[in-house]
Order: C-alpha cells, then structure tokens, then sequence
C-alpha cells in the first residue's frame, strides 16, 4: 500500500489515502522534473561525494542546494537493464529487460513517462535510449543509436530519420534539451525532461577543448589495485582488467600504423567521424603522448601504472564536459524562472569500477558498481536539505515522479516513492534490504550470472549458471569487499538470516531464478 502526499504553497499536507486505486481526487501542484542521467560516471569521480581527483562545481551545486544520497544502489548494474528499471520502477524480472545481448525493451509495457502524461505532463527524453526498440510514451523524443559517438552523433528522430549533427554529443543533447525547454514545449503544462548523455561510457573521449587538462596529475593506484580474488574465484574470472583487459588503442588513443588490437578499427572508425579541425585538435594532442609510449617500452607494473593514469585523466576530461552542461541546464532553469517550480535529478545508471580490484566496467553486485550516485535539487516547497542515508534503489524513482506529480502510483510498482526522505521524514517501515540480479553471462568482461541481497551493513552473494559460489561481506569491516566470510562457522547464523532475507525478496518481487536456503544447509 502507497500513500501520497500533496504539497500546496509551502506547507506539505499529508492524505493518508490508502490504495492507489482510491487516489482519483487527489490534487497537487504540477512540478516540472528534470532528470540528467549520465553512463557509467560513479560517485567516487564527483567531488560532491568526497573525490580527491575530480571537480565537479555544478552537480555539486545540485547536492549543496537539495540533498545527497549516501546509500543508493542500483538492481541490476548494467545500461541498458538499469535503464528499465528507472522506467517502470521494476526489477528486470518483472520489466523482462535482463540484458544488453538478448533483450529487445517491451515498449508497450506501463512506464512513468506514460503514466505522467495520463497526469497531464508534456514528457521528453533525448539523448541515449539504449533499449533496442524505439521510446514510446513521449511527447518529444531524439535519441541515439546504440552507444552513439562522442564526436559528430547520429540522432535518430521522431520521423524515424537519422541524420548527423556536427559537434560533441554531451553538448549537443544539452543544445536539444535546452530547445525543446526554449521553444517546442507547452509553457502552460508541466513537463518531465530526460536528458540522458552518453558520457561517460568508455571509450572516454574529450572534447578537444578539454584535451589538455588534468596531464599534470598523477593518481595514486587503489590499494587493491593487484587483487589477487583470494577466496572470490568469480572475481578472478573477470576479463575487465585495466592490466590485460583495457585495450592500448581503443581506449588509450594508443594509435600507430604498425600496432593492432581488436578494438582497432573500432576506434578507427570514430576517428573519421571528426571534422579536419577537430582531427587535428586530436592529432596535435595524442601524437607526442603515442610517439613517447612506444618509445619507452613499458611492461610489468609499469605498464599498468601508465595505463591507469591515462584511464583516469581521460575519464575527468569527459566528466568536465559533462558538468559544464549540467551548469548550462541549470543556469537555463534558473534564468526562466523554472528552478524553484522544477525537481532536478542527477544520476548515472550504475557505478563504474575506477581501478579498483584492478578493474573498470560494472557489472558486480561490489560496491563500486553497485552503488550509483543520486543528489536532487527539491521545488521550493520542500525544505529538506543534506544527506539521505535510507537504502534506496533505481526501481524507487518511477514511483517518486508520480508521488510528486499527484499521478496515481499502480500497485505492481515495485519501488517505493522517495517523497517521505525528500520531505524529512524517517519511515518506520523503510526497506531494511535491497536485493540485485546480474544476467549477462556469457558476454563482454565474462562477468558471471549472480544475485544478492545488501542489507546496511552486510552483503550476501550468490554466483550461479556455471558456478555455485557465495559471498559474503561485511562492509562495516571490509568495505572494498576483499574477505568472503562465507563458510565461517562465526558468520553461519548471519549467513543464514541473508538467505532468509534473500528469499523472500526473491518471493517478493516474483524472481523465478531462487535457491533453496533448507537444500543449502545439506
């Protein structure tokens, strides 16, 4: 059962209404929502959740003036899923998008955006879709092909054309967003905008304005930077290594007639996508980094240590980019005097690994991919500020947007509104557990099939398909997630007490893929 809350001037007036069945009267104020969504950005890479390397001034804006999610985490921690999971507020079980590889978005299924305008909202999204079949329930809708490219993008249309736009993709889906804001929406409606950036997905290519920056930092290696997976054979199986996974060429710009790698015509082909300027920009930047890499023959754990800092130098040229159009959308809102009447969201679709057991990609059901970044600024009429520590997940936004928009909340929703955190209030019956499920296997980086549960202080993994392996964590003592205490005759009840939770979150949310916590115990 959901209740809804209803905002009216400054004051915020709570009905306890019951179902949502018995909501038709409700009335609440229409605010706008702005939802910017990038790929594969983590919060360890945003200074607003304390990273030592990267500045990020404009999301930062969004956490000092609203507030910042400390626990938020993601069900499934990969693009495409993820993405269907904030849409219908589903686990992939129930949205039956479970994959990049195999699965095609149902887009005649109940999403927010069609919910939303049932509730009279004009709703946009422009930018990277991702889900194979084509977005429904838009008013408004410009998206990209697959990954898209970093430099001159195809966009595919409403006309069903794709045509090429010249410039950097993170600021010409700003450009868009801001124009159909400016000029192709009615200013009498509220509206719901996604503006969803390809950035800043591998293979982490600056704007030539950017190339420059950051070549004076050097990036001390995580501490378990040479994991060994001692205990977490999964882990070991793994093909995302930033020593032998991470192509030279493709992700590196490592680029010279006489080398090859598998990825290279790949990143040849972005390459010609470039004008002559932005080629030579390009040119002029990487050749002498290409000419004294060769030159010094790097192996061994020099090779890694170079590898790494090239990784993370170009990964914030690509975050800058990104938050100098965060600011562009912001300053636009504040201008027109849409900011104190408008929810402004920002997220990415999962975490990323930034070296970390050695790694980069997702996937895992650890920390680093598992945990996503989320900071809101809230309408005026809320006064809630600082940070949000509930667990909370991406299934929980679906049914946010609606709570906010005085739509009603369908009961097959499987997430819960964020509304009572946003307004102060500390739920009794807050989820004390987030269960995950990990799909794609076999794929790329050979990540195994797993599900799990996360509770505040301790993790419960199951490695399945191939592999019976499980895993658990306590991350109150081990937060990089590095001691499997399974198996420990000291954590046999806590173990227990997971599978229980594990199983009935499975029962729950309908999960047909279950174990059985009595055949374990055999």
């Amino acid at each position: 059962m959901k209740n809804i809350a209803l905002l009216s001037g400054a004051a915020a007036l709570v009905f306890l209404t019951g179902a949502c069945q018995n909501r038709k009267d409700v009335r609440t104020p229409k605010y706008n929502i702005v939802y910017i969504m990038t790929d594969d950005h983590t919060a360890q890479m945003m200074s607003c959740y304390g990273s030592p390397y990267a500045e990020t001034p404009n999301l930062d804006r969004i956490a000092n003036e609203g507030v910042r999610f400390t626990n938020s985490f993601v069900a499934n921690s990969l693009s495409g899923p993820s993405r269907a999971c904030m849409l219908t507020g589903k686990h992939s079980c129930a949205n039956k998008f479970y994959d990049n590889t195999t699965c095609v978005f149902d887009s005649s299924q109940q999403t927010f955006p069609k919910l939303l305008q049932k509730a009279g909202y004009q709703t946009a999204v422009i930018g990277k879709w991702h889900l194979e079949s084509l977005p429904s329930g838009f008013d408004y809708w410009e998206v990209v092909p697959g990954q898209g490219s970093y430099y001159n993008p195809d966009f595919i249309t409403q006309d069903n054309d794709t045509i090429q736009k010249h410039g950097y993709i993170t600021n010409l889906i700003t450009d868009d967003a801001i124009d159909w804001m400016e000029n192709k929406r009615d200013k009498d409606r509220p509206f719901c905008l996604l503006i969803h950036h390809k950035a800043i997905h591998r293979n982490w290519m600056a704007d030539t304005c950017n190339l420059a920056l950051y070549e004076d930092k050097t990036f001390p290696l995580p501490d378990n930077f040479y994991d060994d997976y001692e205990g977490r054979p999964a882990a070991a199986a793994q093909e995302m290594s930033i020593v032998k996974d991470m192509d030279l060429i493709y992700d590196l710009k490592m680029l010279r007639p006489d080398k090859n790698s598998i990825l290279k015509a790949t990143y040849e082909s972005f390459l010609g996508r470039m004008d002559k300027a932005q080629r030579a920009a390009w040119d002029k930047f990487y050749d002498p980094i290409i000419k004294d890499f060769y030159k010094q023959n790097l192996s061994g754990k020099e090779l890694a240590n170079w590898k790494y800092q090239r990784y993370m130098r170009d990964y914030m040229k690509t975050v800058k980019s990104l938050d100098d159009n965060v600011g562009r959308v912001l300053d636009y809102l504040e201008k027109n005097g849409l900011l104190e009447n408008t929810l402004v969201v920002y997220t990415s679709d999962q975490g990323f690994y930034m070296g970390e057991h050695g790694w980069f990609d997702k996937r895992f059901m650890y920390e680093e991919s598992m945990h996503t970044p989320l900071i809101m600024r809230l309408p005026k009429d809320f006064t809630r500020k600082g940070d949000i520590t509930e667990l909370v997940q991406n299934i929980d936004y679906a049914p946010t947007f609606l709570e906010l928009a005085g739509a009603p909340v369908p009961e097959d929703i499987q997430g819960e509104s964020l509304l009572p955190l946003l307004k102060g209030e500390k739920p009794e019956n807050w989820r004390k557990a987030l269960y995950y499920h990990f799909y794609e296997y076999p794929a790329e980086h050979m990540v195994k099939r797993h599900y799990g549960v996360r509770t505040e202080r301790y993790k419960l993994i199951h490695f399945y398909n191939d592999i019976d392996w499980w895993e658990l964590y306590d991350l109150t003592k081990d937060s990089s997630e590095m001691h499997n205490l399974y198996g420990q005759k000291e954590y046999e009840p806590i173990a227990n007490e997971l599978k229980e939770e594990l199983k009935r979150l499975q029962e729950q949310y309908n999960d047909p893929v279950r174990f059985s916590p009595d055949r374990d115990k055999e």
